[in-house]
């Protein structure tokens, strides 16, 4: 008896995953943070890696695009390019780095993704519990994060609770836009303090099933 082709199997097919490779400017806080999302975001087809610390933009970014090149000829990056790959930097405030500017046009002429906090990550992660229109210094943005007691935060020990801050990613997200708004009239594009566009790459994170380049 002749036999038939074997059937192929398509349910239950998945998605090929899609990379990122963020690389963070602070010590701890914005790698607990990410991480707390990577977790949140294992139902889809997303594979986060973080890159290591450094202290100054411009090492940052040189940093991810070293990355970004060795990785299909690392067996720690398993041979695989990236499909992305960001920079979460931090302004600071009240003396901005000497070498954003320079970090930035070197982002963009290497394909490397940037988002910004003015004075610092902190920030970000106070617009979970509240507008925050005021200028900040990053030592004030830190100091006001730990006083609200709401997220486990210290600037001392750089500790984060990433279950306290998933309920207030929507209004997170609406105030960070507000400010943008807000900074675009006052200054005709240019960042004013306080100013953040983290919740850019977080909607990439959590928009991206099925996108591929």
């Amino acid at each position: 008896m002749k036999r038939g082709k074997p059937l192929k199997r398509t349910k239950g097919a998945r998605e090929e995953q899609r990379r990122f490779l963020i690389y963070c400017e602070g010590e701890c806080t914005e790698e607990q943070y990410f991480k707390g999302l990577r977790a949140d975001l294992r139902a889809l087809p997303v594979t986060i890696q973080l890159g290591g610390r450094y202290g100054e933009p411009r090492s940052l970014v040189r940093e991810a695009i070293a990355h970004k090149e060795r990785a299909p000829h690392s067996s720690a990056d398993r041979w695989t390019s990236y499909d992305e790959v960001w920079c979460v930097i931090d302004v600071e405030a009240p003396v901005p780095h000497p070498t954003l500017p320079e970090a930035l046009r070197l982002a963009e002429r290497n394909g490397i993704g940037v988002v910004r906090s003015d004075p610092c990550f902190e920030l970000w992660l106070l617009l979970h519990f509240q507008d925050s229109f005021g200028y900040l210094t990053s030592d004030q943005a830190q100091r006001a994060l730990e006083k609200l007691g709401a997220c486990g935060y210290s600037s001392n020990r750089k500790h984060l609770d990433f279950e306290a801050l998933r309920t207030g990613h929507a209004d997170a997200r609406g105030r960070a836009q507000a400010l943008r708004e807000r900074a675009t009239k006052v200054a005709e594009g240019r960042a004013v303090n306080p100013w953040t566009d983290v919740d850019r790459l977080v909607e990439v994170l959590k928009a991206s099933r099925g996108r591929r380049p």
